[in-house]
């Protein structure tokens, strides 16, 4: 590859850039979690993590992140954005106790003269007091372009004007920005290329927007064109369209360009979840490298041809980012389809009662219901006639709740035929069924899979009687599955979600009487 083994940095600003983003604001322990995974098990070469005289709330949350940094050996990799005001931002950041700052200078004259009302020369002085200031306080200096796309494009002297002027004056990086995110790849190499030959005596970052859809694209455009260094977030996050997804970029980088990063695979999932998680944000189930549905083949002919002999598999394999590749039930499953999901449930069906069971499952996929794998115990049940299957029933369940008191629920519950009644308190009505159900769980030593993400949902413009559909993620034994469930009220959804759950453990507790009556 024409790249091969040289060395690309990334830049991660998800705490600053990524704060930008409507409706995300990250509360200081949130800041200094996302930090410590971007910089300790993601590895990534350098984060931003704010915007300098935001508010001394800020002002906390980047002091957390620099103690912690400084003790771990990281704080040269952590940046905070500053503007063009002599030593306010500097002091800001000297007090925050960082070590680089990011300044904000305009990049196009548009900007320079409409916003600052300023000439350039006037501008450049303003740069220059503020960056010997920043020096006097140890403080390193990178600069930001801010509008450069624009600003390249509309009136390129004025930028080459910048860039001379603010040669010799000691700053590290020249971050150019697609601010807007107008930029195509061609423009991208075409611009920084010139860039590069002009100013070869400064080091370039990109800094891609992903307005067009095209963030990814252009950071590769831009480590083409000689770039080294490329700006990215956590799951897009960013304003407007976001900026370009850092999972996306790193795989890209190497897998089609065949340079070096520092980034740690593995951990883009797990740095994925808890973004999304802090954020609020949900990313699409079909978001390249980290969406859920991502290493999921729904065809039959797909699952076949893996089957026989890793047909379908592409060099983005999940085992990479710590994932396993899973085969969807539907209407398009084939018996590929449906023996790979027995497989990971452990169970075996003779030639003619996994007939009966795939003409099942494509007869519910044609009436769009959703099928998962703990759903598939059940379709064998009601297909098979086995009440063996459904171990644990639940009898009776009341649910209370009220203002300003715990809520409560009473059981009934039938496991292998032995009856138990009992009761829980909690937060919720669905707090409260739970703990009453440890209850039976630990009376006979079962461990409850841990609850990794809950999810309520109601069509849209549905009314107060709408049905409630619960989507509940559990782990078991390092394994991720889901249990759905509808209902009226939305704790009982999450209730029948539960029990559908608790039956597909049982199962796997002990499922030889399946393999007796199946097999």
């Amino acid at each position: 590859m024409e790249f091969a083994g040289e060395f690309v940095e990334i830049m991660d600003t998800t705490l600053r850039d990524g704060e930008q983003t409507q409706g995300v604001s990250f509360n200081p322990v949130e800041k200094l979690h996302i930090a410590k995974a971007l910089l300790q098990s993601l590895n990534v070469d350098r984060i931003e993590v704010a915007s300098a005289r935001i508010s001394d709330g800020e002002k906390a949350a980047v002091k957390r992140i620099t103690d912690w940094a400084q003790s771990a050996g990281y704080l040269e990799r952590v940046e905070v954005l500053g503007f063009v005001d002599f030593h306010k931002s500097a002091d800001w950041i000297r007090e925050a106790g960082g070590k680089v700052i990011n300044l904000l200078t305009k990049g196009s004259e548009h900007h320079c003269h409409g916003q600052l009302r300023k000439t350039l020369s006037e501008h450049l002085s303003d740069i220059k007091k503020t960056v010997a200031y920043a020096q006097q306080q140890g403080i390193k200096s990178n600069i930001y372009l801010e509008d450069w796309s624009n600003g390249y494009a509309d009136k390129p002297e004025y930028v080459y004007e910048m860039m001379s002027g603010l040669e010799g004056q000691g700053i590290q990086n020249f971050m150019l920005p697609d601010t807007l995110g107008v930029m195509s790849p061609e423009e991208v190499k075409t611009a920084l290329t010139d860039m590069m030959q002009r100013f070869p005596w400064a080091t370039f970052n990109f800094h891609p927007h992903n307005d067009y859809g095209l963030g990814t694209a252009n950071a590769i455009a831009a480590v083409q064109a000689g770039v080294r260094s490329v700006h990215c977030t956590v799951n897009c996050l960013g304003e407007r369209a976001g900026n370009a997804s850092i999972s996306e970029v790193a795989v890209v980088l190497r897998d089609k360009l065949g340079v070096k990063i520092s980034l740690d695979e593995s951990h883009l999932g797990p740095l994925s979840e808890l973004v999304e998680n802090f954020s609020g944000k949900r990313i699409a189930a079909n978001a390249p490298i980290v969406g859920e549905d991502v290493f999921t083949q729904t065809s039959g002919i797909h699952a076949d041809g893996d089957k026989k002999g890793g047909l379908y598999e592409n060099p983005i394999r999940p085992e990479r980012f710590g994932r396993k590749r899973s085969y969807a039930l539907g209407k398009m499953s084939g018996k590929a389809s449906l023996i790979k999901n027995l497989e990971q449930l452990g169970l075996q069906l003779s030639e003619e009662n996994l007939k009966k069971v795939l003409d099942r499952i494509v007869e519910l996929g044609d009436h769009k219901e959703t099928i998962t794998m703990a759903d598939l115990p059940f379709i064998i049940t009601d297909v098979l006639e086995t009440s063996q299957v459904q171990r644990m029933q639940l009898l009776h369940c009341n649910l209370s709740s009220g203002w300003s008191v715990k809520s409560t629920a009473s059981i009934h519950v039938s496991l292998d035929n032995e009856l138990f009644s009992t009761t829980g308190e909690g937060t919720g009505g669905y707090d409260a069924f739970m703990n009453a159900m440890e209850k039976v769980l630990d009376a006979k030593q079962i461990q409850c899979p841990k609850l990794l993400d809950y999810q309520i949902r109601i069509p849209k413009g549905g009314d107060t009687s709408a049905l409630t559909e619960a989507t509940i993620t559990w782990e078991n034994r390092g394994r991720r599955f889901k249990t759905v469930a509808v209902d009226s009220d939305q704790a009982i959804a999450a209730v029948r979600a539960t029990m559908k759950m608790l039956n597909l453990i049982l199962m796997n507790v002990n499922i030889s009487p399946l393999k007796v009556a199946h097999g």
